[in-house]
């Protein structure tokens, strides 16, 4: 089996993702399914899968777990190959490391179906990435029936002389002068920002069955590559084989590369200025009850309180002025008693902003004594409701986050799809969170982690909305810090992506830093 490849980058402080540094190590497996065990928890949590490989029992995936390595910890990471084999648990040791997992089938004590190595190397730094396009002309002629469906396959090298894949190009079919499309990778995933390591490019002609045929291989560096298109750049493609058995053997074609560009890549801290959050709370059940979410025990606060509270001193750092519109849905409102699902919890139509998190709390007290709940429970109103402001501000200058708390019960599945996946195009994202024990499957759905969600045959051009069930952070222990740092840390996992991926594809980049302070009468003197 290939030897398999883990990938660590330096992880500096971040606000968005705890005050503990740590290392992020990128992961490549030999499988299908990679699940974590936190350190507080004893359950497993699915952390990513990666692409299918058809045909083979010698997988080499492309695709990378990345994940926060704490050096002190032991993070227990169990292989989990897909269907019908399962690995022997271990955990992520010192950098570097080594892991050797044995497979076997369920249900079959002892019989080995192969194995599974990880290794770590620690990643620098490198935010560039690079943007290129290679062609090649003359192959060898591989197919009997036609010519050569040629792909390319690159690979970094490692500190112990292994290579690791980083990227794989498409198929190109029937052709042995192919040009293939530009595409784009890390610097890192590419040469760990050491500009002199070698990359191994390989060439293949594609097979069904799996069984590539091999054409050739050629050797480069980042810092030849970044010439661009130059003579250094035109490359020999070389099958040793082939080599050492004919004499008059010359190569098996060349690849040029016809383009090179880097461009560093934007982080969510250079682009975010304050965020711009909005509040939808649910309205059903009947507060008097001590069995509803909504109940108003004197003693205590009740769940939605709980997570208004909670969710909302996350997140209201990243807003600049503390005043966070706060909307309820679901309930009649005084005096004609009409159903309403976007009125503002502190009954100012003009005016629904409430002064930070205890503000919110207390329009929401309030709402409880004046309205009644409810229903139907209808999401895509508050969803088109702030989607009208967003897209009323297209140009980067403010995001919109709506946060809202529910039950899981929601009466227009089919509008609040059509209303995200119309929101996908502007400046906002949905964060849900669901309160008490009901199943969520809906809210999952609407998640879209695992299927793009789509409407009228229309996919959402981003996803835009995380759902995080509250009661998974409600910690038994009484570990309060520890449970709202994982809240923290799920409630804001996606946020940073989400608005990345806006900024980019609108080609909108961050605006560049104010120049120093300088105080009234005093002159900055920078020195040399």
């Amino acid at each position: 089996m290939d030897k398999l490849e883990d990938m660590a980058s330096v992880y500096e402080f971040d606000p968005l993702t705890g005050n503990i540094p740590a290392t992020k190590v990128e992961i490549t497996v030999s499988l299908c399914v990679l699940y974590t065990q936190g350190a507080e928890t004893k359950q497993w949590r699915e952390f990513g899968r990666t692409e299918v490989i058809d045909n083979t029992l010698n997988p080499d995936f492309v695709r990378k777990y990345i994940l926060d390595y704490f050096f002190e910890e032991k993070q227990n990471l169990p292989p989990h190959p897909h269907l019908h084999s399962i690995g022997k648990p271990s955990h992520l040791l010192p950098l570097p490391f080594d892991i050797i997992f044995t497979v076997y089938f369920r249900g079959i004590p002892g019989k080995n179906c192969g194995t599974i190595i990880l290794s770590a190397e620690e990643l620098g730094n490198c935010r560039d990435s690079a943007t290129m396009q290679f062609c090649a002309n003359k192959l060898d002629k591989k197919d009997f029936f036609g010519k050569s469906d040629p792909f390319m396959v690159f690979y970094r090298s490692n500190e112990d002389g292994t290579f690791t894949i980083c990227h794989k190009t498409e198929v190109v079919k029937n052709t042995l002068n192919p040009v293939w499309q530009p595409f784009t990778i890390p610097v890192r995933a590419l040469c760990n920002g050491d500009y002199d390591r070698t990359i191994k490019v390989e060439v293949y002609d594609w097979d069904r069955d799996g069984s590539h045929d091999f054409i050739g291989e050629f050797t480069t560096s980042y810092r030849e590559l970044a010439r661009g298109q130059s003579q250094f750049n035109v490359y020999e493609v070389v099958n040793p084989k082939k080599k050492m058995k004919k004499k008059k053997y010359v190569n098996s074609g060349t690849v040029t590369l016809l383009s090179f560009s880097v461009e560093s890549e934007s982080t969510f801290l250079d682009y975010i200025k304050g965020g711009n959050f909005w509040f939808a709370v649910q309205f059903s059940g009947n507060p008097s009850q001590s069995t509803s979410l909504h109940y108003m025990n004197p003693y205590q606060m009740n769940a939605y309180a709980l997570a208004l509270k909670a969710v909302g001193e996350i997140i209201q750092d990243y807003d600049s002025d503390k005043m966070f519109p706060a909307l309820g849905f679901g309930a009649k409102l005084p005096p004609d008693g009409r159903v309403s699902h976007e009125f503002p919890l502190n009954g100012n139509i003009e005016n629904p902003y409430c002064n930070g998190i205890e503000g919110i709390l207390e329009a929401y007290h309030q709402s409880l004594k004046t309205v009644q709940l409810y229903g139907p429970t209808n999401f895509a109103p508050v969803v088109n409701h702030v989607a009208r402001y967003a897209a009323a501000v297209q140009d980067g200058s403010q995001y919109f986050v709506l946060l809202i708390i529910t039950d899981g019960v929601i009466s227009d599945m089919s509008q609040t799809k059509e209303a995200i996946v119309n929101a996908a195009k502007l400046p906002m994202s949905i964060i849900i969170v669901g309160v008490g024990q009901a199943e969520f499957d809906a809210m999952v759905e609407l998640d879209g982690d695992d299927i793009r969600i789509s409407s009228r045959g229309k996919l959402a051009e981003r996803d835009i909305v995380q759902f995080v069930p509250f009661r998974d952070y409600m910690d038994r222990t009484g570990n309060h810090v520890l449970s709202m740092a994982r809240l923290a840390k799920d409630v804001l996992a996606e946020i940073p992506d989400q608005f990345i991926s806006y900024m980019k594809s609108r080609g909108i980049k961050p605006n560049p830093a104010p120049p120093p302070y300088t105080p009234p009468g005093h002159t900055h003197h920078t020195q040399i």
